[in-house]
């Protein structure tokens, strides 16, 4: 089934899934979370964009999260599939180099939109009457746009490195997408220096973020306890444990991977681990604060209801 000829510049990609009926069954269930993610992502952006009640800082950089979920699920998935269904698991070097551009880009970025959205919190529960300063439209997107630059310039620091160095002569890489480390040990030279960048990558787009999210929270805590009100205690623990529901899924295995020592890790275990932030995050992400958020179901039957007003 698997066809394993390599050209002199394609890598090939071991997969995920064996070739079985338990690869086969975890094969559909993936596909099926790609669908849902797809969908459930699509549906936040349009949600958000729709409804004028959603039109707030918080909401704002929740649709740029379900944007990056969107690309992130959809720069892996596809391939993954192709690769499945046809047995052809080559990836042309250009192509992986591209994979891998896209996938840093967008973990770096949703690193730090994540951060925003605790700093939003924390500003809406801890300052409420400096809030429209704080988070204004063009703090958004300044935010926003940080974000994106960031990811992207870091990206380019590593699939420069990546695309330049001497490979060996196998390129089969033991993993289900181009993911960096895992390309890097093909190299047919001593890579040290750069996995010392990587670790500081990891540091500064994920450890960082991660600790200024539980700082951020633990004020919100605080603040919480010696608030009066109950319901708006209970409303403000509910958004608040709804997005470290998000950060600790895509945050715990992230870091756990990446900030291992190499003799720590072991293929196996860091392919497993990758299904969480690339197919499963970004399924849980719209679910999570669709069920959970009473101001998105609400939004939700306004806009059913505009668009079935409009047909009748």
């Amino acid at each position: 089934m698997e066809n394993i000829n390599q050209t002199s510049t394609d890598f090939f990609l071991l997969g995920l899934f064996p070739p079985s009926r338990i690869g086969l069954f975890f094969f559909i269930l993936s596909f099926l979370i790609f669908l849902m993610a797809l969908f459930g992502n699509l549906s936040m952006i349009i949600l958000i964009l729709l409804d004028t009640h959603l039109h707030t800082p918080m909401y704002f950089l929740l649709s740029q999260l379900s944007l990056m979920d969107l690309n992130f699920i959809s720069n892996i998935v596809p391939k993954m599939t192709s690769d499945y269904l046809s047995g052809n698991k080559s990836i042309s070097f250009i192509g992986c180099g591209v994979q891998s551009f896209f996938f840093i880009t967008l973990a770096g970025a949703e690193g730090l939109i994540l951060a925003s959205m605790a700093y939003d919190r924390y500003v809406a529960i801890c300052f409420p009457l400096h809030y429209p300063i704080r988070m204004s439209k063009r703090v958004c997107v300044l935010m926003i746009t940080g974000s994106w630059i960031m990811g992207s310039i870091n990206s380019c620091a590593h699939t420069a490195y990546v695309l330049h160095i001497p490979y060996c002569r196998s390129r089969a890489i033991n993993h289900f997408f181009c993911d960096v480390p895992a390309m890097v040990t093909l190299a047919c030279m001593d890579t040290w220096v750069y996995e010392y960048t990587v670790f500081l990558s990891i540091i500064l787009f994920l450890a960082l973020p991660f600790i200024c999210i539980a700082c951020s929270y633990g004020r919100v805590l605080l603040a919480i306890c010696r608030m009066q009100s109950t319901e708006g205690r209970k409303k403000a623990y509910l958004t608040c444990s709804t997005h470290l529901t998000v950060v600790s899924f895509y945050y715990a295995p992230f870091v756990y991977t990446y900030l291992r020592p190499r003799s720590f890790r072991s293929p196996t275990e860091d392919k497993v681990l990758a299904v969480f932030y690339t197919i499963l995050t970004p399924m849980l992400n719209p679910i999570i604060y669709s069920l959970r958020n009473k101001e998105v179901t609400g939004a939700m039957r306004r806009v059913i209801q505009r668009f079935c007003s409009v047909e009748m």
